[in-house]
């Protein structure tokens, strides 16, 4: 495998033990458990001067933090994406700044392209000729693309909710796309038949393999960078599976270690009310969810009623001393269009949960008045940008 120096191997977060990246490929052979990427930081020689003076070009220029060299990369210079100021929404917030992370630039449209790039890549290098998947939607797409980019198969399992956008890509991509009666969970039982008579298929699911989450760490990387080194107050991210929250508070504690930074966001996960395991598991201060048991929500990325790595996601919120919240999908479908309508920045259902929770955590004081915030978009508007106009017009505007 073509990994970098200091990247030493995978743990399980469960048991603690460590594996050979070159044998262990998903869950921990053990017990089952989220495996997680190991470094040497002692041998990391990376300083504030190597990274201003590289190009910002892709989030591959954090190689040395990453498990894959730059040049084995299966990459369409995924990442580097804006951090706009929102002085319009600081405002109506009460906060000194609002910075919108806007990951609808990202090649398909989201913030999924990072988790891929780095899960295809450990496919190609582990000799894989086809990689699946169970998706509520953006996933899939992206796990296609970056499949038709390695010349490798995708197989997507998608249920009948997922928008027209992923549906058609997919298939434009060249995956074999299998639409799945009912939920997410529906299609991830789909999945896992096939997995089961397809011994030869590889894993690129979220949190199977281990590399997705490792990803999206990158968001935070990027975001100190463009506030020039300054660690934001407040990360608002929407969270179902929750693998980009888990993945920037690791990246936030490998900056602080690494001498980089100072200090800690707090991260919040902004759920809907229709399905918010883990808001109520941290409201209930209980070390893990409960499933959700009747999910029934517009924000079709985020209606996650199970979701695995909920410790994860609740160790991240309580050690950066952050929270969680749910807002209705009247008030998530409101601010995608106050977004819009004050900033510019186009926001889709899922992402403008984040928009949603940020004006409810700063209506319950949890903000204060000198706080940079950060809301992470992630994705276009454009994936659904249908459900949005019709919340607008149903309004008479």
């Amino acid at each position: 495998m073509e990994t970098t120096p200091a990247f030493e191997g995978l743990r399980c977060v469960d048991c603690g033990e460590t594996f050979d990246p070159e044998t262990a490929t998903h869950r921990c052979p053990d017990c089952e458990g989220i495996l997680d990427p190991t470094y040497d930081y002692d041998s990391v020689e990376l300083d504030r001067d190597d990274l201003e003076s590289r190009r910002f070009e892709s989030m591959w220029r954090y190689e040395e933090l990453l498990p894959f060299t730059c040049d084995s990369a299966v990459s369409m210079h995924e990442g580097t994406t804006p951090l706009v100021e929102c002085p319009r929404l600081a405002d109506e917030l009460g906060v000194e700044r609002v910075l919108i992370k806007d990951e609808g630039q990202n090649p398909t449209g989201t913030f999924k392209d990072r988790g891929q790039t780095l899960a295809v890549t450990a496919a190609v290098q582990h000799g894989a000729s086809d990689v699946a998947l169970a998706s509520a939607g953006n996933a899939g797409q992206a796990a296609s693309a970056y499949a038709g980019r390695a010349g490798l198969d995708s197989h997507v399992f998608l249920p009948t909710r997922s928008g027209f956008t992923n549906k058609a890509m997919v298939n434009v991509h060249g995956g074999d796309m299998t639409i799945v009666e009912g939920r997410i969970g529906d299609a991830g039982a789909a999945y896992e038949d096939a997995m089961a008579d397809h011994d030869d298929w590889y894993s690129v699911k979220t949190f199977e393999t281990p590399y997705r989450h490792e990803g999206k760490k990158t968001m935070y990387y990027e975001v100190v960078e463009q506030l020039d080194w300054e660690v934001p107050d407040r990360v608002v991210y929407p969270t179902g599976g929750g693998v980009g929250l888990v993945g920037m508070q690791k990246a936030a504690e490998e900056f602080r270690d690494l001498g980089l930074t100072d200090d800690l966001p707090a991260m919040y996960a902004a759920q809907a009310e229709g399905c918010a395991p883990v808001v109520r598991a941290f409201e209930e201060d209980r070390d893990t969810h409960e499933a959700w048991d009747a999910p029934d929500t517009i924000c079709g990325g985020i209606e996650i009623p199970d979701p695995g790595a909920s410790p994860l996601i609740l160790d991240a919120l309580r050690e950066s001393g952050g929270g969680a919240v749910a807002t209705s999908d009247e008030d998530i479908l409101d601010a995608a269009v106050l977004v819009a309508q004050h900033e510019g920045i186009e926001m889709g259902a899922t992402p403008a949960a984040a928009a949603s929770g940020a004006w409810e955590l700063a209506q319950q004081g949890e903000f204060d008045e000198d706080d940079t915030v950060v809301v992470m978009n992630t994705g276009t508007a454009n994936k659904d940008a249908d459900v949005v106009r019709s919340h607008l017009m149903g309004k008479g505007l």
